[in-house]
């Protein structure tokens, strides 16, 4: 098949990789001409995936109607704040029968629309089509160095989702199809919000216990957000919802967890996102979700204090004394969310 990765960070040169060892013609899209000389010329991409080698077979080039024109498959695998424009811009050339994926994961601020959702509405009457959602527990890095990796792929086309399972299955790349496109795209973007405070609690130095109950409780407002747009509550225990949760939670490799470690040991969220120079998309996805529960009047207090943290220059302590502080609550009303059968 030929297949156009829309975007050259750490996750789309993974996942072109993947691609390319399952026999697949990859185009690799770019907007940077030191980036794509470096990828065709020296088969390497430092800034985000040092000291591994990408396959030849991966042409990368800055010529977004050249990348796409003939592509049985489009992945976009951009920032969500990078998503429109770039939707905009690949839009024009989208041939009529091509297979739309995307593998992005973050909640849009002030319309709060899923990426799905924002891609969508970019896309023009004429091409408009069902779009494949891949996401799960899943580092590049990993990825990159072909360990075990079991990610989700959703559509509103079962029989897409089917196509694009085939597309990406190999020996280290296993794929599952879920039909609950809500509750995948929800499950991706809400984990790296608790990402940020469990960085942010070892960051402060609080220890096992106080990560155990974020993650869960954390879980809690994942499922109770997610119900509430029309999600199935048992997509949150899969990959997509748990999978991703630990991962992103346990893991240096994640820059929501890195960003989290660097606020909670003291720094400025101006000066930590200098220091990264790549997207945390957690602290986007932050503001969204802190519209979007007070909109639908959805608690999320893990959320909020994080909200006050990175947007309101909150103490980080103060922020998890008044979340400790908090009124007496049952714990079985998140349970019985998840396993009530009329849900």
């Amino acid at each position: 098949m030929n297949v156009a990765v829309i975007g050259a960070g750490s996750w789309g040169t993974a996942l072109a990789l993947v691609l390319a060892d399952n026999g697949h013609q990859v185009k690799l899209w770019t907007r940077r001409r030191e980036q794509a000389e470096e990828l065709n010329k020296y088969h390497t991409n430092e800034m985000y995936l040092p000291k591994r080698t990408i396959p030849a077979s991966i042409v990368a080039t800055t010529d977004i109607e050249n990348c796409v024109r003939a592509a049985d498959y489009i992945l976009l695998v951009v920032p969500t704040q990078a998503m429109r424009e770039t939707v905009k811009k690949v839009s024009p050339f989208i041939p009529q029968e091509a297979v739309l994926i995307h593998a992005s994961k973050g909640i849009e601020p002030d319309t709060h629309l899923r990426v799905s959702e924002m891609i969508a509405e970019e896309l023009p009457d004429e091409s408009k089509r069902p779009i494949v959602v891949l996401s799960g527990p899943s580092h590049a890095e990993e990825v990159s160095d072909r360990k075990p990796t079991t990610v989700t792929v959703s559509s509103t086309s079962i029989q897409l989702a089917e196509k694009v399972q085939d597309l990406f299955m190999n020996h280290y790349f296993r794929v599952y199809t879920n039909k609950d496109i809500i509750g995948v795209e929800i499950g991706g973007a809400l984990k790296n919000i608790i990402a940020l405070g469990i960085g942010l609690n070892d960051g402060l130095g609080y220890g096992d216990n106080a990560k155990a109950a974020l993650m869960t409780r954390g879980l809690a407002e994942i499922v109770r957000l997610g119900v509430n747009l029309g999600a199935n509550p048992l997509t949150f225990t899969g990959l997509t919802g748990l999978g991703d949760l630990i991962v992103t939670c346990t893991s240096q490799h994640s820059r929501n967890w890195r960003a989290g470690y660097k606020i909670g040991s003291g720094k400025s969220v101006t000066e930590v996102l200098e220091e990264m120079d790549m997207v945390v998309e957690g602290i986007r996805t932050t503001k969204a979700v802190h519209e979007l529960s007070k909109r639908l009047q959805v608690d999320m207090p893990i959320t909020n204090a994080l909200y006050t943290v990175l947007f309101e220059d909150a103490s980080p302590v103060e922020a998890a004394q008044q979340l400790m502080k908090r009124g007496r609550k049952q714990e079985e009303e998140h349970l019985s969310l998840l396993f009530d059968k009329n849900n």
